[in-house]
């Protein structure tokens, strides 16, 4: 069966780099556990200039990835907001002719007089 792995752009360009310092294919194919067709595609790829290309693709796919997860912190945030609201919502308003004290809050409630 077959492995199918993703290699970074960084890592691509560095393998192409030593290629072309003088490597053999032989050797790097084996150190780096890649095929050395792969490495052929890549040294192809290098001197074409595509590596710059993904290289900024690849910082942008990482700003966007960052704004998204302070997107859905603020969503969950918002969320968390609207539950509380609704669980306040839920309990409704207090009467506003109950006698209050600044202090003590509102009037506690007489308890029945045969209560243990």
């Amino acid at each position: 069966m077959a492995r199918h792995r993703s290699h970074s752009v960084e890592f691509k360009r560095q393998v192409a780099q030593e290629f072309l310092a003088g490597e053999t294919l032989h050797g790097l194919a084996k150190r780096h556990d890649i095929s050395r067709n792969l490495i052929r595609v890549w040294v192809e790829k290098y001197e074409a200039g595509t590596f710059d290309d993904d290289a900024q693709a690849a910082d942008l796919i990482q700003v966007y990835e960052a704004r998204i997860a302070a997107l859905e912190r603020l969503v969950g945030k918002q969320a968390l907001e609207l539950e509380f609201l609704k669980g306040a919502q839920r309990l409704g308003p207090r009467p506003t002719n109950e006698p209050m004290s600044v202090i003590a809050g509102p009037a506690a409630y007489p308890s029945r007089k045969d209560a243990v």
